[in-house]
């Protein structure tokens, strides 16, 4: 309703876009795009949250990170607060289901070596994930009882499950506007969606 896909016509002719009837959430959008591909050439995919700017040559850092550790894996790279761009908001992903504990490495600390080296890590946020369309068939996409927070995670973890690992490739750079889509960092809207998705998370996966 903003004017945005008007916008986008106008001015970027060759990007195609496709609309839905009305908001289905992070796992629902993506999922209903997701058999688009069958018709598509595109072998890998970058999902991107609205609200980040990213480095220019992102894509072809996504592409060195596959080269090194395979196609069919799940990646992202290394995020910073928009507003405080050495600070950094995530340089890979932690998951302790025993204590119910998700987080981001590094989070709100300065950037420094010791986040600039390639690893694996348990989780890539949705924040920025970039995988083959291979590995997202294969996952049949996010599960929808995730409606913003837990999605990522979930799907990580199944992944892990059959063999399908997650890379942290900080050479890949974006800018996040933390929780804009929720009124801030400490919105009580977030929180709360927060807690239900790690409720959700433990219930699936948690032995």
């Amino acid at each position: 309703s903003d004017g945005s896909l008007d916008m986008i016509k106008i001015n970027y002719p060759n990007v195609d876009c496709f609309t839905l009837d009305k908001n289905y959430g992070f796992s629902g959008g993506y999922n209903r795009y997701l058999p688009q591909l069958n018709d598509d050439e595109s072998e890998f995919l970058l999902f991107l949250n609205n609200d980040t700017e990213v480095d220019s040559d992102i894509l072809n850092n996504m592409n060195a990170a596959r080269k090194k550790f395979g196609n069919d894996h799940i990646f992202g790279g290394k995020i910073y607060y928009r507003y405080n761009p050495e600070l950094i908001w995530y340089a890979g992903g932690k998951v302790n289901l025993k204590w119910g504990h998700i987080s981001h490495r590094g989070i709100r600390k300065q950037d420094s070596r010791e986040f600039s080296s390639p690893m694996q890590t348990d989780y890539i946020t949705g924040c920025c994930l970039f995988t083959s369309v291979a590995v997202m068939k294969q996952l049949n996409g996010f599960d929808e009882q995730f409606n913003m927070y837990g999605e990522d995670v979930d799907l990580c973890l199944r992944a892990k499950k059959i063999g399908i690992q997650c890379f942290y490739w900080p050479q890949a750079k974006l800018w996040h506007h933390v929780s804009a889509t929720l009124g801030g960092n400490y919105s009580i809207k977030k929180l709360s969606k927060k807690m239900m998705g790690l409720g959700r998370l433990l219930i699936k996966h948690y032995n």
